[in-house]
């Protein structure tokens, strides 16, 4: 009986290597792109505004499908695209802001407080108390009224309006640096 051996496969050429790696990068690429458009992504914070929550180059993890279940809620930290009005004064990067108002409410800043629908918010998260007061609005259909926690130093719905839903990309959902801080968003110690 003659020995049969298994047939081997024939060396890969560099060619075949290459093509190979390429597909492999192409593939990472596809699977990295997706997640960022459309689960969670990294960003960092650029200015005191949401002080003592978000301090300057925090790092943090924006996810984005808890919206799809669900509308933004009064307290969520989003991240969202600048309005229409922002656009107009040269704004092209994200915000982040603390929702305030939903659809329907009506929010006033008087005595050192914000009130929601005449009843005052309790805002243990803030820098301090708002020093302005502010008129009543209503807060439109589909839209959201959003502010910093540092209330006397953040450019926000106060100043350029309320932020349209399909404006917002997601919820501010987990810091990752300073490691000190990792975990869910919420004041830290000073770094």
């Amino acid at each position: 009986m003659k020995n049969q051996e298994s047939p081997s496969k024939p060396p890969q050429s560099a060619k075949g290597y290459v093509l190979e790696a390429i597909e492999i990068l192409v593939i990472a690429v596809a699977i990295a792109f997706g997640i960022r458009t459309f689960v969670a992504e990294a960003r960092y914070i650029p200015s005191g505004s949401m002080l003592p929550t978000l301090k300057i180059d925090d790092r943090l993890m924006v996810e984005k499908l808890t919206y799809h279940f669900r509308s933004p809620e009064r307290g969520d930290v989003v991240v969202f695209n600048p309005t229409d009005r922002l656009k107009q004064q040269n704004f092209h990067d994200a915000f982040i802001k603390r929702v305030i108002g939903t659809p329907g409410d009506k929010i006033e800043v008087k005595e050192g407080k914000v009130f929601v629908n005449d009843q005052p918010l309790n805002e243990s998260y803030i820098l301090e108390p708002p020093n302005r007061t502010w008129p009543v609005i209503t807060v439109p259909p589909d839209q959201y009224f959003v502010m910093g926690d540092n209330r006397n130093s953040s450019y926000d719905s106060r100043f350029w309006g309320t932020v349209p839903r399909d404006r917002i990309i997601g919820k501010a959902g987990f810091r990752f640096w300073p490691l000190n801080c990792l975990g869910e968003i919420k004041d830290c110690p000073a770094k």
